[in-house]
């Protein structure tokens, strides 16, 4: 249950914040929100993750339907007890869930997030990254504590 609400969640304040971007800014428009540091800025991106694999719309979007349904079934055949396991799966479906709605609707991956530093990103991607991190740390974890 906890992956279903986290991954509703997710890609509910992802899509209603993209659309907030778009609706408010033009492609390549800029606001600062924290003088240079931290911008919004209305980026569309057709490749994967810091703009790799340009143009490649079709292969991204069968690896992330891949993606979603290999976490789908692990979630359903195998029933994680373990609530960090749940979070960080629904973290990661909910993501991806969200930038295949943009690939699918929009054409391309909607990104804002602008740190100056850092290719621009969205909340989809903060939650693969997060959830990722999430799961390394409770596989990693989990494997320690059966060992003693």
């Amino acid at each position: 249950m906890i992956l279903i609400l986290v991954s509703c969640s997710m890609v509910l304040i992802d899509q209603i914040t993209k659309l907030y971007v778009r609706k408010s800014l033009n492609v390549g428009e800029s606001i600062p929100v924290i003088d240079n540091m931290f911008y919004i800025t209305h980026v569309r991106n057709r490749g994967a993750a810091f703009g790799l694999m340009p143009d490649q719309h079709l292969i991204l979007f069968f690896m992330t339907l891949f993606i979603v349904i290999i976490i789908l079934l692990f979630y359903f055949l195998r029933r994680p007890k373990e609530v960090s396991i749940q979070l960080a799966l629904g973290l990661v479906l909910g993501g991806a869930v969200g930038n295949i709605l943009d690939r699918l609707f929009v054409g391309a991956v909607v990104d804002f997030l602008d740190f100056r530093i850092w290719p621009v990103f969205n909340i989809a991607d903060s939650a693969i990254v997060i959830g990722t991190i999430i799961l390394l740390w409770s596989i990693k974890t989990g494997i320690n504590s059966k060992k003693t």
